[in-house]
C-alpha cells in the first residue's frame, strides 16, 4: 500500500515554485503552460486574456471558449480573472501513464471572430506514487548446486511516477548467501535479481526468509517492501534453455479473437520428471494479460481479445519456461500491431448558423467543423469536400478545421432550404468516408413585387345584371413569404359619365374579386377601362399594376321600333295604293323598323302575320317589303287588311306588329267607283283544265303509235332483205334466217318507253313532259334456235317453222294495240307510281309466258 502523502519543507518549496505558472511563448501560434499534477479544481494555470490580448471582460463578450476533442475537459476558464484554471484533480499518471512528458493540448476559440488559438500544458510530475511489487510474497526455489553469482530474477517493481520519482535503488535484508542487483531494460524499467554470493546446502539450511525493499529518489523516499522465500531445492543440473532469447512478431489490429500470434519453444537436456516444461507470463499487467493468452504447455501465444492500435500499438512479454524441478529460463516477445483502416474520419461542428439571409454577401461564413480519423498515416489522413452545384466553398483552418462559406448571392425564391452535406474520406486501402449534413435555411426578404398571370384582363357582364354581384376574380402572386408575399388590391380613382368610378364596382382587397355595385345598361355604355394595384405588405412595400377592360353585353331587352308605316295622329287610317294591272312582285310599301339591342339581338325578320285575300301579298323576310304575289283579279276585293309582324332574334325573341290597309286601284276616283260595283268573279278554270287534257292524252298516243308501226316497217324490211341473199336450200331451207324482232324483244323495247302527263289543280296550264326513251335493252339478233329465251326465228333442222314469224306479228299488232289501251295519264303522283307498278306486273308476267315457251321448246 502506497504511504500517506506528506509533503517535507523542500517539497513544499519546490511545489510553490511550481504553482507559478510560465508560458513558455507562442512559438508558431502555440501557447503554453507547465503545471504539477494533483493541484486543487480552480487553480490558476495561465493568463489566457492576456496572452490573447484581451481584457478578462472580453472573453464572453467575444464568446472565448475552449474546444477540445475525444477528452473530458480538464481546464476552464475564468470570465472574471481572464485566467485559464483547472476543472478538477490532474493525475498525471492516469493521463499520461509513464510518459516522459506529459503534455496537454487543446484549442481556445474565439466565437466572433471563428479563430482558433492551440494551447498546450504540460503536466509535471511529483512524488505521489512508492514503488509496488506485482506480489508482496514471492517464492524462490533454487538448487543447491547452484554456482554461485547465479541470478534468479524476482517480481517486477512498478513505480508509476517518472525521474527521479519513480524507482531508483533496492534494499536486502542481512543474510549470509545473497545478494541484490538491479537491471534496467530498454525502456528504462528496473527489476532486481537474487545474486547467490554463497553455496547453498539444503542439510543445513533448506529455507531462507528474505525481505526486499524498492526506494524512489523522491523527497520524502518512498518505499514499497515484498518478502521473499528461498528454498533450495535438490540437484537438478540443466535448466529448461529457449530457442531464441527475443521472439518478434507483427500482427494486423483486426486479428480475430482467438488467432495465433506464435509459439515460443523450450528445451531441456534433463530426463524423466526433470525435463517437464511448463510456460507462464512473468512481470505481465493485468491488461495485458487480458489481450494475450499462453498455453502452459506447447507455447503457443494467441489473443484473447480485440486488439486496437489506436489503444495500444506495441506489446511487450516475458515468457518464462520451468521445468518441474523448478529451473526455468525466460524470452522476451515483442508483438508490434500494424494499423488497419478501420475509423471512419469524423465531422465535429463546432459552430455555425442555422439561417443565412438570402441578400448575404458572399463570402459569409456559414459553419466550422473539424475532421479527424484515429488511425495513422495514410489512414488517419483526411479530406474533406462538398457539392460543387451548391453556392458554397470550403476553406481550411488550422488543426483540421473547415470553413462553410458562400461563394455567390443566394435567392431564396429559386432555393429557400440547403441541406450542405460534407464528406470526409481518408487515404486508406480502402479509403473510408463519412458524411455530415448541414441544414441552411435562407430568410427571405422583400425583393420581389406581386405579379399577375397575365399582363391585362377583359370581363364580359351581362347588362341588367343584379347589384353587388361578383364579376371576376384576379389573382396576383408573390414569390416572398409571409408578410413580403401577403398581396393587398385597389383600384385607382376615375370617373365615368360623370360619377366616381367607386360607384360603379369595387374589389376586395384581400381576395380580389371584383364586385358590380349598380345595374349595368349595355344603352347607356358599353365597356369601363379599370387600373388594378396590387401591393404586398413589406418593409418598404413593392407594387405591380394591370389594366382591366370590363364589356357590357348585350341583352334582348328593347323590342323592335316600327318607325314606317306610323300611325296617324289624326285619327284617321293610312292607306297604300296598288293599281289592279300590277304584276306579280309588285311593290306594294316598305315595312321599316330598328332595335336599340346590338348583335343577334337587333336581327329583324319580317312575315306576313294576317291577311284578308291569302296568297295575294307576300313580305320580305329581311326587307319587309310589301309585294304581290301574282296578279290582281277583278274578283279581289278593293280593300286589303294586312298584318305584319317584326321578330328580332334575341332569347326569348321580342316582336311588334303594325297593320297596313291596301287600296286595289289605279287612282283614288277609280277606288270610289269600284266600291259601286263589286261582282264575285266567275272562276273558268275547270273547263279549261278538262280541255287541256284532253288534247294532252291524245298528242301522246298519236305519237307512240307512229313510232311502233315505223320501227316494225324497219325490222320487216331488214327481214326481207336478208332472204333474198341467202341460196335456196329446197322447200323451207331456201327462206333467209329471219331478222324480224320477237314478241319478246318487242315488249322488252316496249317496257323502256313509257309517257308521263303532269298536270296541276293550281295552274292555268298544264304540263305535258315527254321523257326520253331508254334504249339499254335494245333488241339483237339471236344466232340459233338452240340458245335459250331465243328472240329471233331460224329456218333449220332443230324443228323452227317458217309459219312461227307469221305468228309472231299477229301477237305484236295485238301487244300494240293493248299497250296503247294501257297508257296512263298521271294526274297527280299517286297516278305516276300506280302506273309504274302495273308496267312491272306487265313485265314479270311476260317473262313468265317467256319461260313457259322455251320450256315447250326444249321438249
Amino acid at each position: 500500500m502506497a504511504a500517506p502523502r506528506r509533503r517535507a519543507p523542500g517539497q513544499l518549496l519546490l511545489l510553490l515554485l511550481a504553482l507559478l505558472p510560465r508560458m513558455w511563448g507562442a512559438e508558431a501560434g502555440h501557447i503554453r503552460y507547465s503545471i504539477p499534477e494533483e493541484l486543487e479544481k480552480g487553480s490558476f494555470v495561465g493568463n489566457i486574456a492576456k496572452d490573447l490580448r484581451l481584457q478578462p471582460g472580453e472573453l464572453a463578450e467575444r464568446g472565448v471558449r475552449i474546444v477540445s476533442r475525444g477528452r473530458s475537459q480538464l481546464f476552464s476558464l475564468s470570465p472574471r480573472s481572464g485566467g485559464l484554471v483547472t476543472a478538477g484533480r490532474i493525475d498525471r499518471e492516469e493521463l499520461c501513464a509513464q510518459s516522459a512528458r506529459c503534455l496537454v493540448t487543446f484549442n481556445i476559440l474565439v466565437e466572433d471572430k471563428l479563430s482558433l488559438y492551440p494551447v498546450e500544458v504540460e503536466i509535471v510530475d511529483i512524488n505521489d506514487n512508492a514503488p509496488r511489487f506485482l506480489k508482496e510474497d514471492w517464492e524462490v526455489k533454487i538448487p543447491e548446486n547452484a554456482a554461485l553469482s547465479s541470478r534468479f530474477v524476482l517480481m517486477e517493481v512498478y513505480d508509476p511516477d517518472v525521474g527521479m520519482n519513480s524507482l531508483q535503488s533496492f534494499k536486502l535484508s542481512s543474510n549470509s548467501h545473497f545478494s541484490v542487483d538491479v537491471q534496467s531494460q530498454a525502456h528504462g524499467l528496473k527489476y532486481p535479481e537474487l545474486v547467490l554470493e554463497h553455496t547453498l546446502d539444503r542439510e543445513e539450511e533448506a529455507v531462507h526468509h528474505l525481505v526486499l525493499t524498492a526506494m524512489d529518489g523522491g523527497d520524502p523516499v518512498r518505499t514499497g517492501v515484498a518478502r521473499i522465500l528461498v528454498t533450495v531445492l535438490d540437484v537438478n543440473d540443466n535448466a529448461p534453455a529457449f530457442t531464441q532469447t527475443v521472439y518478434r512478431v507483427s500482427v494486423p489490429e483486426n486479428l480475430p479473437v482467438g488467432t495465433p500470434v506464435l509459439s515460443v519453444n523450450a528445451t531441456d537436456q534433463d530426463e524423466g520428471v526433470h525435463a517437464e516444461i511448463t510456460y507462464s507470463f512473468v512481470k505481465i499487467t493485468e491488461k495485458i494479460s487480458q489481450i494475450f493468452c499462453l498455453d502452459v504447455l506447447t507455447g503457443e501465444i494467441s489473443t484473447s481479445a480485440t486488439l486496437d492500435y489506436e489503444n495500444s500499438n506495441f506489446y511487450e512479454l516475458d515468457v518464462e519456461a520451468r521445468d518441474q524441478s523448478g529451473l526455468q529460463d525466460r524470452a522476451k516477445v515483442f508483438i508490434t500491431v500494424l494499423d488497419v483502416n478501420d475509423n471512419v474520419p469524423e465531422v465535429v461542428v463546432t459552430s455555425g448558423s442555422r439561417t443565412i439571409a438570402e441578400n448575404a454577401p458572399p463570402g459569409t461564413v456559414i459553419a466550422l467543423f473539424q475532421v479527424y480519423d484515429k488511425d495513422s498515416e495514410l489512414n488517419g489522413l483526411v479530406t474533406c469536400s462538398i457539392s460543387g452545384s451548391l453556392p458554397f466553398e470550403l476553406e481550411e483552418s488550422v488543426d483540421n478545421y473547415y470553413r462553410i462559406v458562400t461563394n455567390t448571392v443566394l435567392d431564396r425564391e429559386k432555393v429557400s432550404f440547403y441541406n450542405i452535406t460534407v464528406v470526409a474520406t481518408d487515404k486508406g486501402a480502402p479509403s473510408l468516408s463519412t458524411e455530415k449534413i448541414i441544414s441552411l435555411n435562407v430568410a427571405d426578404i422583400n425583393d420581389n413585387p406581386p405579379i399577375f398571370s397575365r399582363p391585362s384582363y377583359s370581363v364580359y357582364v351581362p347588362e341588367n345584371n343584379p347589384r353587388g354581384i361578383s364579376i371576376f376574380s384576379l389573382s396576383a402572386l408573390d414569390p416572398d413569404s409571409q408578410e413580403n408575399a401577403q398581396v393587398i388590391y385597389s383600384l385607382a380613382e376615375d370617373t365615368i359619365q360623370g360619377a366616381p368610378l367607386s360607384s360603379y364596382v369595387s374589389i376586395n382587397s384581400n381576395t380580389g374579386v371584383l364586385y358590380a355595385l349598380r345595374s349595368f345598361d349595355y344603352e347607356q355604355f358599353r365597356d369601363l377601362q379599370l387600373l388594378v394595384t396590387a401591393r404586398d405588405s413589406g418593409n418598404p412595400p413593392l407594387s405591380s399594376n394591370v389594366s382591366l377592360s370590363l364589356f357590357v353585353l348585350d341583352q334582348n331587352d328593347n323590342t323592335p321600333e316600327i318607325l314606317y308605316p306610323t300611325l296617324p295622329t289624326d285619327g284617321s287610317t293610312g292607306v297604300e295604293l296598288t293599281p289592279r294591272s300590277a304584276e306579280p312582285g309588285y311593290l306594294v310599301t316598305k315595312v321599316v323598323a330598328v332595335d336599340k339591342d346590338s348583335g343577334q339581338n337587333a336581327w329583324l325578320s319580317y312575315r306576313l302575320l294576317k291577311a284578308s285575300e291569302p296568297g295575294l301579298f307576300s313580305v320580305g323576310l329581311h326587307t319587309g317589303e310589301v309585294r304581290t304575289a301574282r296578279a290582281l283579279l277583278d274578283r279581289d276585293a278593293l280593300k286589303q287588311s294586312l298584318v305584319v309582324a317584326v321578330q328580332d332574334h334575341g332569347q326569348p325573341p321580342l316582336s311588334a306588329t303594325v297593320t297596313l290597309t291596301v287600296a286595289v286601284a289605279n287612282s283614288i276616283p277609280d277606288i270610289l267607283a269600284d266600291l259601286s260595283r263589286l261582282d264575285p268573279p266567275h272562276n273558268d278554270d275547270a273547263s279549261g283544265l278538262t280541255l287541256y287534257l284532253v288534247v294532252a292524252v291524245a298528242a301522246v298516243s298519236c305519237i307512240f303509235f307512229t313510232f311502233v308501226i315505223a320501227l316494225l316497217v324497219f325490222r320487216l324490211w331488214r327481214w326481207h332483205k336478208s332472204r333474198l341473199l341467202k341460196p335456196a336450200r329446197g322447200g323451207l331451207s331456201s327462206v333467209p334466217p329471219s331478222h324480224f324482232m320477237g314478241i319478246d324483244g318487242v315488249q322488252a323495247f316496249l317496257q323502256t318507253y313509257s309517257h308521263e302527263v303532269s298536270l296541276t289543280a293550281d295552274s292555268r296550264k298544264s304540263h305535258l313532259i315527254f321523257p326520253q326513251p331508254n334504249y339499254a335493252h335494245t333488241l339483237i339478233s339471236q344466232e340459233g334456235c338452240e340458245k335459250n329465251g331465243p328472240l329471233l326465228i331460224q329456218e333449220d333442222s332443230s324443228g323452227c317453222k317458217e309459219e312461227d314469224s307469221f305468228v309472231q306479228v299477229k301477237l305484236l299488232l295485238l301487244l300494240l294495240k293493248t299497250r296503247q289501251e294501257n297508257v296512263k295519264i298521271s294526274l297527280t303522283s299517286e297516278g305516276r307510281k300506280e302506273g309504274r307498278k302495273e308496267g312491272r306486273e306487265g313485265r314479270r308476267k311476260e317473262e313468265e309466258k317467256k319461260e313457259k315457251k322455251q320450256a315447250r321448246e326444249r321438249r
